[in-house]
């Protein structure tokens, strides 16, 4: 039997008795009124507002919700029924979860209403109750699809924070994790949840992810990086100064290593701080992997970083300045390469990396199924159309293209973007300066590196350790039983012992 529905055709029949109801002449008293005003002058307009007038008992009783958070059978299986059977006792002992309602807290009221609570009034008794009844559809738990590994767990976040909550605890149950949730956003109100365990993480990095969030000022936050990108140390980097993910394991495992987890309602990603560089070229498959095999692959992903800056870079140096660093038979292909191409090399180079970039970008706004097919066919038809049609060398079509995948080696998505920002920086500056060029961008982006912090911890610190134990989980991953320490990042600094005076 379809309880909803039955609800809606016979509640009036079942819950309220002839003769009964509010009088017209019983005046309300002052807690009732005071919340069925706010309650009315908010929510005008509101189509959702559902408010129901009902008699319990020959008591009148009012029911505010907004029937697209709630679940209409639910308010009457938990509230209406056990209302209608405890006769004569007070509701707030009929109702277990039922929370009395301060009416001087008219901001609380209404955020409670919108987050799926149910507000019950009862202006005979002068008594306002609260009782949460949210039960709203989501997306399933599904395996992660930016941050997939053949080994370990296949569960991912979704959008619901009380289901992110929950994967947490399932992994970590341990009652020293703590769990913070604070409102932000001026208009959307977002819940963020702030984990830590307690004993394990810096008390001083704790305090600065909480001033932070309370000093945000932002009309409303529709996904994590947004809140990511104001939390940040030097939001004008283009390198991400915070761990991003979506799988609980890697978030657990940041957890029991002494880092702050973030996570924001209505969506799926969760933030890890502090978070060090080299850390974002590590995957969680690393550590279900052989020590061996997770070492090799941790070097490919940060090679590649390198070039991937300096490929591309240094195909425009070298034909432009300095082709005596090539050997002459392989000048001489580049020479025959480039004979129908009228472009200098740096212009030819940035042609061709935006039409990769276009690709990649038609790619992923093209549906699923015809995506990649697109993507695959559009880069071999317009690559070979170039080089037949004298825009681009046949070489360089290699370079690039081996120089776009080293890119996405990284398993951090906003680190791969970083780097195809930079990638550019090192194009114009070769086209500039030739080699010279190419290790004044290395220097200024290694100087950027050491200067960047994360919760005021050196980015650099795995690589340039702050603890002994920390060069056994750095750039090459050593068996277990060497990194059964917490990393270095998450402790808290050593007190200087000649301390310098601050002006």
């Amino acid at each position: 039997m379809d309880v909803k529905a039955w609800w809606r055709k016979n509640a009036d029949k079942v819950l309220t008795r002839p003769g009964s109801g509010h009088s017209a002449k019983r005046r309300p008293k002052q807690a009732a009124h005071k919340v069925r005003a706010l309650l009315q002058a908010r929510m005008q307009n509101v189509d959702d507002f559902t408010v129901l007038h009902l008699s319990m008992n020959d008591e009148p009783v009012e029911v505010y919700f907004l029937n697209t958070l709630v679940d209409e059978s639910n308010i009457y299986e938990s509230i209406l029924l056990p209302l209608q059977r405890e006769d004569g006792r007070r509701p707030v002992r009929a109702l277990p979860l039922g929370q009395l309602v301060n009416p001087d807290e008219e901001m609380k009221i209404t955020d409670n209403l919108l987050r799926g609570y149910t507000i019950l009034i009862f202006p005979e008794r002068d008594e306002v109750l609260q009782v949460n009844t949210f039960k709203a559809p989501h997306r399933t738990i599904s395996p992660p699809e930016t941050e997939s590994t053949v080994l370990g767990p296949q569960d991912s976040f979704v959008e619901m924070l009380e289901v992110n909550l929950s994967l947490i605890r399932r992994r970590i149950a341990n009652p020293d994790l703590k769990i913070e949730v604070h409102s932000i956003g001026t208009q959307s109100r977002n819940k963020v949840a702030i984990l830590y365990l307690e004993g394990i993480a810096n008390p001083e990095n704790i305090t600065r992810v909480q001033e932070r969030i309370k000093n945000t000022e932002y009309h409303g936050f529709v996904g994590m990086p947004i809140l990511k990108q104001m939390l940040e140390d030097k939001p004008y980097s283009p390198f991400p100064q915070f761990g991003l993910t979506t799988r609980p394991d890697n978030a657990a495992a940041a957890l029991l290593d002494g880092r702050i987890l973030l996570i924001l309602s209505g969506s799926p990603e969760a933030v890890i701080c502090p978070a060090a560089f080299l850390e974002l070229f590590s995957s969680p498959e690393d550590f279900y992997n052989r020590w061996s095999t997770a070492s090799l692959l941790r070097m490919i992903r940060f090679l590649g970083l390198f070039l991937t800056v300096l490929l591309t870079s240094s195909y425009v140096s070298v034909l432009t300045y300095h082709p005596e660093m090539l050997p002459p038979p392989l000048l001489t292909i580049l020479s025959e390469s480039r004979n129908r191409v009228p472009f200098p090399p740096v212009i030819e180079v940035l042609i061709i990396e935006l039409v990769i970039e276009i690709l990649r970008e038609a790619g992923i706004r093209m549906p699923t199924k015809i995506g990649q097919t697109i993507g695959i066919v559009g880069g071999i038809v317009i690559g070979t159309a170039s080089v037949q049609a004298g825009l681009a060398s046949n070489i360089l079509i290699v370079l690039v293209s081996v120089s776009a995948l080293l890119s996405f080696v990284p398993p951090n998505f906003l680190m791969s973007n970083a780097i195809r920002l930079v990638r550019y920086g090192f194009i114009l500056s070769a086209g500039f300066l030739g080699m010279y060029g190419q290790m004044l961008m290395l220097a200024l982006m290694f100087a950027h590196l050491l200067n960047l912090t994360s919760l005021g911890t050196p980015y650099m610190s795995t690589g340039i350790p702050r603890v002994w134990s920390d060069v056994f989980n750095s750039l090459l991953r050593t068996p277990f039983k060497f990194i059964a320490f917490r990393s270095g990042m998450a402790n808290a600094k050593k007190k200087q012992i000649f301390p310098i005076d601050e002006e």
